[in-house]
């Protein structure tokens, strides 16, 4: 039975709360998901580790797509299969093998720092001009990055870490596209989800076969590790992530991008007893406020256009 517009399951402010939930819970979820995919590289090599999540996700969203009544539909296979090789293929190699070199929480901080890429792709590819807290947001976390990786260091993790700022790059880039695409066509998130993990994960599958890698040890464990991730963290994150989405502003949406690498230092930390440089903690810092500076503009923005809206 329908709910009326009087049962508080409906009104906005329940909503809201339930979509600021689902952020919290998506935070932890993205978080906890770095340290258990370092763990899952103990069993299997990068490739193949990469593939099996892959295949494993598209399964689950397969399933969901099933359950939900959806049709899997291919709409513009050119742009879906780019988007495909970008976000999830160019994502998933440059993440693993950055968390094969270095630990889980500093490179989620390298690669959530994706929003500012994206500012500076969409710059160059779109047109879209930074303005006001954007340029301090950029300022602030390439500035991060830099005390992060440390060129000037010859004995640091620098090519662990420009691997997490490539996986960042993948998903910026894959973020412009799938912007340009949903800008000319008009598709299911889910759908499109779907397709990115099936296509995505073909070049992991050639890569982890042709490769000379260590075959995958399935142990009880690691097949444990590879559910939770495969379906929890891929499947249900990618749901929240548009739930929340189509119900918050996209300033507190992009909070996410705040607590994931908070949730993942933190247990980094006490779950593998990460430890980190004086530079990094200052880049790490640095960086968050670069991306707090992006959110609080979007908060600003959208206040501004509510006004306008209501004059």
């Amino acid at each position: 039975m329908a709910s009326t517009d009087s049962t508080p399951a409906s009104s906005p402010q329940n909503n809201q709360l339930k979509a600021l939930i689902a952020l919290v819970v998506l935070s932890c979820v993205w978080g906890i998901t770095w340290v258990l995919s370092k763990q899952a590289l103990a069993y299997a090599p990068p490739f193949a580790f990469a593939a099996e999540r892959c295949i494993g996700g598209a399964f689950a969203l397969l399933v969901v797509l099933r359950i939900t009544g959806r049709r899997l539909t291919l709409t513009a296979p050119k742009q879906t299969i780019a988007i495909s090789l970008v976000q999830v293929s160019g994502f998933m190699i440059f993440q693993t093998c950055a968390l094969v070199i270095g630990g889980p929480g500093k490179t989620s901080v390298l690669i959530f720092t994706m929003p500012i890429w994206t500012l500076i792709l969409a710059r160059m590819v779109l047109g879209e001009k930074l303005r006001g807290l954007q340029w301090v947001a950029a300022v602030s976390t390439l500035t991060g990055l830099l005390f992060i990786i440390s060129p000037w260091n010859l004995q640091g993790n620098v090519v662990g870490d420009c691997l997490g700022v490539g996986a960042a790059m993948c998903w910026a880039g894959g973020t412009i596209l799938v912007k340009r695409f949903r800008a000319n066509h008009t598709v299911d998130l889910i759908n499109l989800t779907t397709w990115q993990m099936l296509i995505g994960s073909l070049p992991l599958i050639i890569l982890a076969l042709v490769l000379p890698e260590h075959p995958t040890q399935w142990t009880s464990h690691y097949i444990v590790l590879l559910c939770v991730i495969s379906l929890i963290s891929t499947s249900l994150g990618w749901w929240l992530w548009i739930y929340i989405l189509d119900s918050l502003p996209a300033w507190e949406a992009s909070l996410s991008v705040l607590g994931t690498p908070v949730i993942a230092i933190v247990s980094s930390t006490l779950m593998l007893g990460e430890q980190f440089k004086m530079i990094e903690v200052m880049g790490m810092l640095l960086i968050g406020a670069g991306l707090s500076s992006l959110s609080l503009f979007g908060y600003l923005n959208s206040k501004r256009n509510a006004a306008k809206q209501a004059t």
